[in-house]
């Protein structure tokens, strides 16, 4: 019975078990931060049933993903490359699915597809193999530099017309990614500097093109939106739109402090009410499946879930979340240490870097530390896409320690005939 188990559940066990325990916790905490939809659609099973089908499906395609060698990624990648140009190209061009004023989904079928979280993947798979073909007894090549930016640039600007915070995540574990495959720091260095001159530059054209409305204006908007038909914006109108939110989230974030009785409940009820279940935890929570804030905080089984985790399971619950998210760095960077390629190695560790860092930017948020960006915590919120595609990221890790696991068998083994 465990040698079946065994060759099913193959790779890192930690690595299996950080992403159990982090199912677990989803499931639980979906079906209680989900009162807003069981009420909309007065269907108490349907949301957390399609979501505990989400993540089965999503364990099915990490058993899958595992089981593919690591040398058949690269051969994907030139598939991977056009299906997800076309995608990102299609939802720039206003084809895709809107919804929150966001066009960022395609659907095929009953299906819905978020292209950028698969271009995420992608981008990765893809400098992992420049970096590892053009790696030299210095470190990386200076032409590495070059065709890492030819690919992830135009893929940053296609994801960013329509979702930014995912662009720049992105971007930062791309950057991360260089400066692991010893990428020559003086041309990191110019990196960061533009990165630097531009988004101040992208913060000014918001902070001047954005429209700063009132809460009444926003009240005024919405009974226009409702009692006038639905147009279909221009890419221009939905920029500014975006731009509009953009500059809200920035204003939002950076004010003072003020004190409870002059909080405006109604202007920024996101974060108030995130603070407000974060406040009332204490260090074990209230229990799973007590929160009170999941009645009042929009997007509490996805944006904000860490801040009802918190709410339910208190310090404690939050700081294992945490940990759980540590470890599944650390053993990405363990099992990259441990392969003999490059390829591998880089692969696991950009895979880990960018859910690692997608939780650290949702963690951040939930607790004001940051503006809200509209990221979900990875293998924890409530998602389709998101949720299938993270799991195959586990895959993909879980296929590199398989690897690297044989090939030290086999020196081994190697060893011993000597």
């Amino acid at each position: 019975m465990n040698k079946k188990i065994g060759r099913i559940f193959k790779g890192d066990k930690v690595i299996w078990m950080v992403f159990f325990f982090l199912c677990m916790i989803s499931i639980v905490e979906v079906f209680s931060a989900s009162s807003g939809l069981t009420y909309k659609s007065q269907n108490y099973i349907g949301p957390i049933a399609y979501h505990t089908f989400t993540i089965a499906f999503g364990a099915l395609i990490t058993i899958l993903t595992l089981n593919i060698p690591c040398r058949y990624f690269k051969l994907m990648t030139p598939f991977l490359i056009l299906i997800t140009g076309l995608m990102l190209i299609i939802v720039a061009l206003g084809g895709g699915e809107s919804t929150n004023d966001a066009s960022r989904w395609i659907r095929i079928g009953p299906i819905t597809i978020q292209p950028s979280e698969i271009a995420k993947g992608t981008i990765v798979l893809v400098v992992a193999q420049i970096l590892s073909a053009m790696q030299n007894e210095k470190g990386a090549d200076r032409n590495a530099f070059k065709w890492i930016m030819w690919i992830t640039i135009p893929a940053c600007v296609l994801i960013g017309l329509e979702n930014l915070s995912t662009a720049a995540l992105l971007f930062a574990v791309v950057f991360l990614m260089m400066f692991i495959g010893l990428v020559p720091m003086r041309q990191l260095g110019r990196l960061a500097a533009i990165i630097i001159v531009l988004g101040v530059f992208a913060v000014s054209m918001i902070m001047i093109v954005g429209h700063d409305k009132s809460q009444e204006e926003q009240e005024v908007a919405k009974v226009e939106q409702v009692d006038q038909p639905k147009k279909k914006k221009s890419k221009i109108e939905k920029l500014l739109h975006r731009a509009d939110t953009w500059k809200a989230r920035i204003l939002n974030f950076g004010k003072d402090d003020v004190s409870p009785q002059e909080y405006d409940l109604d202007k920024d009820a996101q974060v108030a009410h995130a603070n407000i279940a974060i406040v009332s935890s204490g260090v074990i929570g209230k229990g799973p499946g007590k929160s009170t804030e999941r009645d009042f905080l929009s997007q509490a089984f996805s944006d904000f879930i860490f801040a009802i985790v918190i709410e339910e399971l208190g310090i404690m619950g939050a700081a294992a979340v945490v940990f759980l998210y540590i470890i599944l760095l650390y053993r990405c960077a363990r099992i990259a240490s441990r392969c003999e390629n490059n390829f591998p190695a880089f692969l696991a560790m950009g895979l880990g870097l960018l859910l690692v860092i997608q939780a650290t930017f949702n963690m951040m948020v939930a607790v004001g530390l940051a503006p809200v960006t509209g990221q979900p915590l990875p293998l924890i919120s409530k998602g389709g896409t998101s949720t299938i595609i993270n799991c195959a990221y586990i895959g993909a890790i879980l296929s590199v320690s398989r690897s690297a696991k044989m090939k030290k068998e086999e020196n081994i083994n190697s060893k011993m005939r000597l």
